[in-house]
């Protein structure tokens, strides 16, 4: 069993030295560069209607909180569940190892990553609601493989995409999720990994037994409040070491064009070392280019392909700009970073400065929060990819081995499950932007088509793009 594993870890490390390697991370953000010329900096110049549209939207216009369509859910719901999936232990422990590999510089390249990711999430989900059907039981199926399959016509491709969709969800997606929680709660109030993994089985068998609606239900209660805790608490630490701010600004640009040789080696090095993990911890994080997000912002109740764009472009905005960004600067500012820790540990550590001994509850609580939501919203990708692969029979089968890999996830090891998750992601990218790239003019249509109706001087009469399928 020992000769497989090894073999299984080779095997892995091999595939992903290929998948995350320099060409993956420059398609990635290569493709998010690309849309953002070709929209002419849309992210940009328009953000101002994009938070209008999104985060503004949510106190003045009843539409983003409501739905009459009982098959569907919001756009505040969409948004909840897609970032319940990406804050997650990366806005944590993946901020960590960011800095702790790549420097502090790595928080700049991960803020460029998420910059230009905010238009490859944002033609993602234009595509998503431009190429969504209604299945057998009246729900929207979108994401990835649909419009790989519909728009491009290559059905080989989309089933590649869905299988590495629904072993991803098994693995970032429920067991790594589940065995931060179980250890951290472990570590800190010494409770059996066994117990927390029943637990948190129980928790989500009840949410996802209700479908995408309960989803959204429960997402859009807990994200809100999880996140607005974690954000206060790190201005607090912030607060307390404000006149540290401008040294922490100083040392993230310095280092993210540092030329200094380390220990002997080749002068570029520390630059080389802040780009690939502060591109492949920012991608980690907000997931922009997998296409995952795109299977639950298709299942909103909107009928403008670009409108759900913005909500794509907010949620890239918030989980990394906002969320990563507050988790980087308490680490740095309160020196931590020269600790030695690594991961939650590191975090721990930083939030000490200020919270003293409360600070392990902190950091465990809020690991327990954004990984369980992370469950939620990565069991609703998996169930979508399986539907596609061997249609709507086969989700409850899927649920089932779902909820038992939670338990499985809480109680064992699982360094080479992290591993092979990581490929697992990077291999969902790869069909995903092969679909996003070809299918591009469309994408420049569609928006083209919404800026000259809403966003010229003089607008434009023409008809709305919604869907493909309009005659």
């Amino acid at each position: 069993m020992e000769k497989f594993i090894e073999l299984v870890e080779k095997i892995n490390g091999a595939v992903n030295n290929v998948v995350w390697g320099w060409p993956m991370l420059i398609l990635i953000i290569g493709t998010g560069i690309y849309f953002t010329i070709r929209t002419n900096f849309f992210q940009i110049r328009r953000f101002g209607h994009v938070l209008n549209e999104t985060f503004f939207a949510i106190f003045k216009n009843k539409n983003v909180t409501t739905t009459k369509d009982k098959k569907s859910i919001t756009q505040f719901q969409a948004l909840s569940t897609a970032l319940a999936a990406t804050i997650g232990t990366g806005n944590i422990v993946g901020v960590a190892t960011a800095l702790t590999a790549g420097g502090e510089g790595a928080i700049f390249w991960m803020w460029v990553s998420a910059i230009f990711g905010m238009m490859t999430n944002y033609a993602e989900n234009v595509l998503g609601i431009f190429y969504r059907y209604k299945n057998a039981k009246d729900e929207w199926m979108g994401g990835p493989m649909v419009y790989i399959e519909k728009g491009l016509g290559q059905k080989w491709l989309a089933v590649i995409f869905s299988v590495f969709c629904v072993g991803a969800s098994f693995g970032i997606g429920n067991m790594t999720q589940v065995n931060s929680i179980s250890s951290s709660l472990n570590a800190t109030y010494n409770i059996p990994t066994i117990i927390t993994g029943l637990f948190i089985a129980a928790m989500v068998a009840l949410v996802i037994v209700g479908g995408i609606r309960r989803i959204g239900k429960v997402t859009e209660k807990i994200v809100p409040f999880m996140a607005m805790a974690y954000i206060i608490g790190s201005l607090i630490i912030l607060i307390l070491h404000i006149n540290l701010v401008p040294a922490v600004f100083n040392s993230i640009f310095t280092k993210a064009f540092s030329l200094k040789a380390v220990g002997g080696g080749a002068a570029g090095t520390v630059m080389a070392s802040a780009i690939k993990w502060g591109f492949k911890r920012g991608v980690f994080s907000n997931e922009a280019g997998l296409g995952s997000s795109v299977m639950v912002h298709s299942a909103s109740d909107i009928k403008e392909p670009v409108k759900q764009g913005l909500w794509g472009i907010f949620e890239v905005f918030f989980d990394t700009i906002i969320v990563c960004s507050l988790t980087a600067f308490v680490i740095i500012s309160t020196g931590a970073l020269n600790s030695g820790a690594q991961g939650s540990e590191l975090a721990i550590i930083a939030f000490s400065d200020g919270f003293s001994t409360f600070a392990g509850h902190f950091v465990t609580i809020a690991i327990l929060l954004f990984a369980f939501s992370t469950i939620l919203g990565w069991s609703y990708y998996g169930e979508r990819a399986m539907e596609y692969l061997l249609g709507l029979k086969s989700i409850i089968f899927y649920k089932i081995a779902f909820i038992l890999m939670i338990v499985v996830g809480a109680t064992v090891s699982l360094d080479l499950v992290w591993d092979i998750s990581d490929t697992l992601n990077a291999l969902m990218a790869i069909p995903n932007l092969i679909g996003v790239l070809l299918l591009s003019g469309v994408v420049i249509r569609i928006t083209n088509n919404y800026i000259g109706r809403n966003l010229s001087k003089i607008p434009s009469e023409e008809k709305p793009m919604c869907s493909a399928y309009d005659k």
